[in-house]
């Protein structure tokens, strides 16, 4: 039975398509079709109930062997259960996340939540009410949480379940702002850590996929920034302890 060598999760917002569309470039990776909707197995428990092969079956049947299998399903990151899941069924997969300087990560959920139809409300109002609207989020949006937007940026609590169960040399952590500076570093590395040829060249063309509405056009209040910033201080000093040197911080956030 085929099953993925590598998986690919969130934050939401912070490049995962990208770097979907930058690895189904490559002829020795096989990315899961259709990119959406995401197959998500691992975090949905209807499509976990229905067993490991249906899900290896309906993504990876037809991968040819000597070719590097591997799926995106960004919201894995936020689950401890999907970690579990996935350790118990993939304990040799290599992961790999994307993460974004967790202010700008929460302001662009936020628009493109807003520009696709479920977010009505002002960033100010869906931040103080984030909790209270995360409490009573109706069950068929129990898995988007459209309404998470500052609980997604406590990066070092969402990793910390993969680092508890995976060795550390099998994850990988990527910043969403070396994507737009140095694409082909980023995308050399990846195809480094999954152990095929290195094309960096891969990313000449790509430019920005999946940009949020109004991202251009629209800003965020410099005192809600800076207290943001500030809320965001401790969990970032947790996120450098968890992941070392290697990781730097975002400079002056």
């Amino acid at each position: 039975m085929r099953s993925p060598d590598f998986i690919i999760g969130g934050a939401p917002r912070s490049g995962t398509t990208w770097l979907y569309a930058a690895l189904d470039l490559h002829p020795g990776v096989h990315m899961a079709k259709p990119v959406t909707p995401e197959p998500k197995f691992f975090l949905v428990d209807e499509l976990y109930e229905k067993g490991f092969a249906s899900y290896c079956d309906r993504w990876f049947a037809q991968v040819p062997s000597g070719i590097k299998a591997g799926e995106k399903s960004t919201n894995y990151l936020e689950s401890p259960v999907a970690a579990q899941r996935i350790f118990a069924h993939l304990p040799q997969a290599r992961l790999i996340f994307l993460l974004r300087e967790p202010v700008d990560r929460c302001f662009n959920n936020w628009l493109w939540s807003r520009h696709n139809g479920v977010e009505k409300e002002s960033f100010a109002f869906a931040l103080a009410q984030e909790e209270e609207r995360e409490r009573t989020c109706p069950p068929s949006l129990r898995y988007a949480r459209p309404h998470a937007l500052f609980s997604r940026g406590l990066y070092a609590d969402l990793l910390r379940p993969y680092f508890e169960l995976f060795p550390r040399e099998q994850i990988l952590v990527l910043r969403f702002e070396d994507i737009a500076s140095a694409p082909g570093e980023v995308l050399a590395r990846t195809h480094a850590f999954l152990g095929v040829e290195q094309r960096p060249g891969d990313v000449d063309g790509l430019g920005v996929i999946n940009r949020a509405d109004g991202e251009l056009d629209e800003t965020l209040p410099e005192d809600l920034r800076a207290r943001l910033h500030a809320a965001y201080e401790e969990p970032n000093r947790q996120l450098a302890a968890l992941l070392g040197p290697g990781f730097p911080l975002w400079d002056g956030k």
